[in-house]
């Protein structure tokens, strides 16, 4: 009687497994496969990295003298917003300074500055920064 049961169990679960295993192969086979290299590759095309140029009208002014930012973007949307941001105690503060992007990725930003000494600046849109830029206030 023990060795009826037991050729019962045995056989019960080679069943399940051979109905699993066919099962995972049927769900495999509907998957379609497919080259993974290359969607990336196409998706990094259109996704071109966004970058923020920026540059300064001069590298020296008097307090709260009126100069110019001007620079390029890539990547970001016609009509987005570009702000000017200063660290300020080791954090990027943002300023009442902003302008949105041209259609030809451009921008012009006049700005007025009050902190004398080295002012460390940059560009921002989102999470998009240009690179660092100083301009001295006297």
């Amino acid at each position: 009687m023990v060795s009826k049961r037991r050729s019962l169990r045995i056989a019960v679960v080679g069943v399940l497994g051979a109905a699993s295993l066919a099962l995972a192969g049927t769900a495999m086979a509907a998957t379609p496969a497919t080259d993974t290299a290359t969607p990336v590759v196409a998706q990094k095309a259109v996704l071109a990295k966004a970058d923020i140029t920026a540059k300064p009208s001069v590298s020296s002014v008097r307090a709260w003298q009126l100069f110019r930012v001007t620079g390029r973007t890539t990547g970001l949307k016609a009509g987005s917003k570009v702000t000017l941001q200063q660290k300020q105690h080791g954090k990027w503060v943002s300023l009442p300074a902003s302008t949105n992007i041209s259609r030809d990725g451009s921008y012009s930003l006049g700005v007025k500055l009050g902190l004398k000494g080295k002012n460390d600046l940059r560009i921002v849109s989102g999470t998009t920064a240009s690179p660092v830029f100083n301009v001295t206030v006297r």
